[in-house]
């Protein structure tokens, strides 16, 4: 219950737009008696892609993670833990990759998004990534033991696709889990 806690004070804090009070507002004068209620809003579109992806990574279905990410995709993260690749990708291959990377070293990996924050084209999820390292991964050979680590981030969707991203990792506790 504190984590979650923690995590969504953590989105909160770095986006105030997301975070904004509410203001009182008259409520709209209910419906006449022939007109029909209104529909319940339908679930953000931001919203739906933080689901579709984890869905796509616990799924271990690559084509349709990668179907996620628009062309034109900018990678805003960086990390010494895990700098750029220093090749000829873009930034949706190199991110394509390195999950392909993620599910091939942890293959029973199940991704869950939990909060998931929305507004409009943006959306901020805390995402924790579990499973069993089997394969070698970030340069560990496989050791047997289960892993779990988060992330936060924040990505910006035009179009149904990720056209951005920014967020930071708990690459650290993955190294250590990793190393043993």
């Amino acid at each position: 219950m504190q984590r979650r806690f923690l995590a969504g004070a953590a989105l909160a804090a770095a986006l105030p737009a997301l975070a904004r009070p509410a203001i009182a507002q008259t409520a709209p004068a209910p419906p006449s008696p022939d007109q029909p209620a209104p529909s319940p809003p339908a679930m953000p579109d931001a919203r739906r892609m933080a689901e579709r992806f984890a869905e796509t990574l616990t799924a271990h279905d690559t084509v349709a993670f990668a179907a996620l990410f628009a062309d034109d995709y900018q990678q805003h993260q960086t990390s010494a833990a895990a700098p750029p690749p220093a090749t000829a990708l873009t930034p949706k291959q190199a991110t394509i990759a390195y999950f392909a990377a993620r599910v091939i070293g942890l293959p029973d990996l199940v991704v869950t998004a939990d909060p998931i924050v929305a507004e409009a084209d943006r959306v901020a999820a805390n995402f924790t990534y579990t499973g069993t390292h089997r394969a070698t991964y970030l340069g560990f050979p496989p050791t047997g033991r289960r892993i779990s680590f988060t992330s936060c981030d924040i990505l910006l969707v035009r179009n149904g696709l990720f056209v951005a991203h920014w967020g930071a990792a708990d690459l650290a506790g993955l190294l250590q889990q990793l190393r043993g």
